[in-house]
């Protein structure tokens, strides 16, 4: 086991959203469901824990009730290599959800973060030349779902 799992708290859509991202990405599944019992807090035989691995990171998601929602203060970042790979991410995981402010974040539908991030933004923005960079930046604050050609093109000049 990973020394450090995130745990995500869902109010009772755990089992939906855990199915959702297993079928968005490659080498994920359940890996084990701990169900409520008698003695509660929830309903006996409802989903209490999913423990779940994306594309082989561990994960564990909760059922616990309305007492908490995700902000952007914790998002998920993703690594992507191809704008298909954005652009298929991107589409699958605003469905019910939407797009954030700029810079490659949205929130699904059950209100988590992530950042579908391109491996080429930061590869641009850690050129040593700060007008190289500089132009990547203000490229990508000008942008939702970021765009690899976009800012190979702020890149160039």
């Amino acid at each position: 086991m990973q020394k450090i799992t995130t745990f995500l708290w869902f109010d009772d859509q755990a089992e939906e959203a855990v199915e959702l991202y297993t079928s968005v990405f490659d080498n994920s599944r359940v890996l084990d469901i701990q169900r409520y019992g008698e003695a509660g807090p929830g309903t006996p035989g409802t989903v209490m824990t999913i423990t779940f691995e994306l594309a082989g990171q561990r994960f564990i998601a909760l059922n616990g009730g309305p007492h908490f929602r995700f902000t952007e203060a914790i998002s998920l970042y993703v690594d992507c290599v191809t704008q298909e790979e954005v652009d298929d991410l991107w589409t699958r995981l605003t469905a019910g959800g939407g797009e954030g402010s700029e810079c490659g974040w949205l929130k699904d539908r059950f209100g988590l973060s992530w950042q579908i991030i391109p491996r080429t933004l930061t590869d641009l923005m850690s050129d040593p030349d700060p007008e190289k960079s500089q132009r990547v930046v203000r490229a990508m604050l000008g942008m939702k779902k970021l765009d690899i050609q976009a800012l190979k093109d702020a890149y160039a000049g």
